[in-house]
């Protein structure tokens, strides 16, 4: 399974807002700071997020952006099949350049959409508010993704 920047950016954006959800509307240029990322992208990132509902955004001075709602409500399984095509963990490269008898397709298709499954349930189980207490616990107020 391949994350992409879209998708690794979103979440440290959207842990960012997390970390930070009692302080209002968070700008842009102190998320980018603080988690290293261009401006110029995270406004990408920020708008493709804020018209799949998951922000809320505020202009002006006192304009930024914070999520639409409480950290424990998102998971990581829900922020990645916004941002990215396919979560599946495994491509069947060339299968239609070779030869797999009927039983061999059945058997692929198993070990796939099981495989599938067991991801798709691990991520919609992490919520941004439990990688935030883990990494309290750890001691730490970075979390790592």
């Amino acid at each position: 399974m391949k994350i992409s920047a879209r998708g690794l950016y979103s979440l440290k954006m959207l842990l960012d807002l997390a970390e930070h959800c009692g302080d209002g509307f968070v700008p842009l240029r102190d998320i980018a700071m603080r988690q290293g990322i261009s401006k110029k992208y995270l406004e990408q990132v920020a708008s493709h997020l804020n018209r799949a509902g998951l922000l809320l955004a505020n202009r002006g001075s006192q304009g930024g952006y914070k999520l639409a709602k409480p950290p424990d409500k998102y998971t990581v399984g829900y922020i990645l099949s916004i941002t990215e095509n396919s979560i599946a963990p495994i491509e069947l490269q060339g299968i239609g350049s070779v030869k797999v008898g009927r039983n061999s397709d059945v058997i692929f298709n198993c070990i796939c959409n099981g495989l599938t499954k067991v991801i798709t349930d691990y991520l919609d189980s992490i919520t941004l508010q439990d990688i935030l207490e883990r990494s309290t616990e750890q001691g730490t107020n970075d979390y790592y993704i």
